[in-house]
C-alpha cells in the first residue's frame, strides 16, 4: 500500500563551485554542496546533498543530485538516500521530482520505495515537498 507524505525543508548552507565553462560562452558545468533540514512526514534536522549543475544560461539550467536523509518517515527511525532531478526555467523557480535509491533504507525504513516531487521558488525559505512511498 502506498503511503502520501508531506512536509517542507529549508537550506541551511549552499556551497558552490564553478568547474568549466564552454569556450563559446555556453554551458557552464557546477557542483554545490547543501545542507537542507527536512520536517513533517520527513523529519531530517540535517541532511548532505551533492548536485552536479549545468547552467544553459544565466537564468536556465538543469541538475542532479544525491541526498541522505537520516531521522523519521512518518515516526519509523533510519536513513535513505533520495536521487533528484531538476530543472528551472527564466523564472528561477526549481522543478525537481526524486526517487528512493533502490536498497538505501536503513533500521526501520529498510525496504523503502517512493518518490515525490518539490519546487523551489526564489527567495522563498520553506520548500513544500509531496512523497509517496511504500514499506
Amino acid at each position: 500500500m502506498t503511503t502520501h507524505t508531506t512536509g517542507h525543508f529549508t537550506y541551511a548552507d549552499w556551497k558552490e563551485t564553478a568547474l568549466e565553462e564552454a569556450e563559446d560562452g555556453g554551458a557552464k558545468l557546477a557542483q554545490a554542496v547543501v545542507t537542507n533540514a527536512f520536517s513533517g512526514g520527513i523529519e531530517a534536522p540535517r541532511t548532505s546533498c551533492n548536485y552536479a549543475i549545468t547552467y544553459l544560461s544565466d537564468k536556465t539550467g538543469v541538475c542532479c543530485g544525491y541526498e541522505l536523509l537520516t531521522g523519521t518517515l512518518d515516526g519509523r527511525t533510519g536513513s535513505f538516500v533520495v536521487l533528484q532531478h531538476g530543472s528551472w526555467g527564466e523564472d528561477a523557480t526549481v522543478h525537481c521530482t526524486f526517487e528512493v535509491v533502490p536498497g538505501s533504507g536503513t533500521g526501520e525504513l529498510a525496504g523503502l520505495t517512493g518518490s515525490g516531487t518539490f519546487a523551489a521558488v526564489r527567495g522563498e525559505t520553506e520548500i513544500p515537498y509531496s512523497f509517496d512511498y511504500t514499506l
